[in-house]
């Protein structure tokens, strides 16, 4: 960071908290587990990744099952996600066979533990999606959009002011608001703000993604996957938030030592889908997708004939997972195409 500077856009200090090359957050550690500051999916039970791989199946047959595809999995963290979904891969081997597994990764620490716990298996690292032809690929995302650093504007007194970070001479840091010309961030989304609207929230690098993975799935060959937490009503929201430890915590104290965080709006995901002339096949609760692809069943057929605290432990992970008051309503999933393709398993 450079110390000379006094003000920061809300999305630089974001940046420089989490993706330092020398001591960013995700840079220097492994945040994920009990012991970490959060928990995702793929960590609390092996039936998440269980049907998410049915589920990839059910896309690649889709397709016309082609004799290659690119499966890339968006920022895997510990590894766990990809590892579970290629061993259950291995009981279909005409995927299996067809499927190249590619991890886009930014932070060449977590990079370590990934290669470390799939070093069995053939796995292509990548450091831009520049690497990614158009294809066959079919990108998953689960809880990578919310990492990437955002702008906040809000509009005070019917004038819009953008969000920074201001860092006086003892290094206390706090928020400022500065009048911006919003016209610049309607050239840049590609549509005009509502009227309505008094917050906005939107990360620059999510539409440089969503861009570039659009030239890799346009037409009928390809897909992203989206699984975070995030929100579906018209009216954005100010939901900036630090994590440390499995809880709420504040976003200077804990500088560079905690997640900074924030919930998609998934109409304004949708909305830039559509600039992109690209399809939203759906977006639902994991609750309806896990439960509309079988992960009850698949928790029964599992559990028979185990102990009862080995069943208990079972039910009591895919309640985290499905649970309207826990993860079930909160996180969504929404499915990106090209526009010739239609596939609406799970939704």
């Amino acid at each position: 960071m450079n110390l000379n500077k006094k003000i920061y856009a809300l999305d630089e200090f974001i940046n420089q908290a989490l993706y330092n090359p020398k001591d960013g957050y995700y840079m220097k550690s492994n945040p994920f587990g009990k012991t970490g500051d959060f928990i995702t999916s793929p960590n609390i039970s092996v039936l998440f990744s269980e049907i998410l791989s049915i589920w990839t199946i059910l896309f690649w047959q889709n397709l016309k099952c082609p004799k290659k595809i690119n499966l890339i999995e968006l920022g895997s963290g510990n590894g766990q996600m990809i590892y579970d979904m290629i061993n259950s891969f291995k009981s279909f081997p005409k995927f299996y066979k067809s499927c190249n597994f590619i991890i886009l990764e930014k932070s060449p620490y977590l990079k370590k533990i990934q290669k470390k716990k799939l070093n069995k298996f053939k796995v292509k690292w990548i450091k831009n999606l520049n690497e990614i032809k158009k294809g066959n690929n079919l990108f998953i995302a689960n809880e990578f959009f919310d990492a990437l650093p955002i702008k906040q504007f809000f509009k005070v007194n019917n004038k819009w002011t953008e969000r920074f970070v201001k860092i006086d001479k003892n290094n206390n840091k706090n928020f400022v608001n500065m009048e911006s010309a919003i016209k610049k961030l309607e050239n840049k989304i590609g549509f005009k703000i509502s009227n309505n609207q008094k917050i906005i929230e939107y990360s620059p690098l999510t539409l440089e993604y969503l861009k570039n993975i659009s030239k890799k799935i346009s037409g009928k060959k390809g897909a992203l996957l989206i699984i975070d937490y995030g929100y579906l009503e018209d009216s954005m929201k100010d939901t900036l938030m630090a994590i440390k430890k499995h809880t709420i915590s504040n976003i200077f104290k804990e500088f560079k030592n905690s997640d900074i965080t924030y919930k998609l709006n998934f109409k304004l995901l949708k909305k830039i889908t559509s600039i992109l002339k690209l399809k939203c096949q759906g977006i639902t609760t994991q609750r309806n997708f896990l439960i509309n692809l079988g992960i009850q069943q698949r928790a029964e057929i599992i559990s028979r004939n185990l102990p009862f605290s080995k069943k208990a432990d079972i039910y009591y992970r895919l309640k985290r997972l499905i649970d309207k008051s826990q993860m079930g309503d909160l996180f969504k999933v929404m499915l990106i195409t090209g526009k010739k393709i239609n596939f609406k398993t799970g939704f």
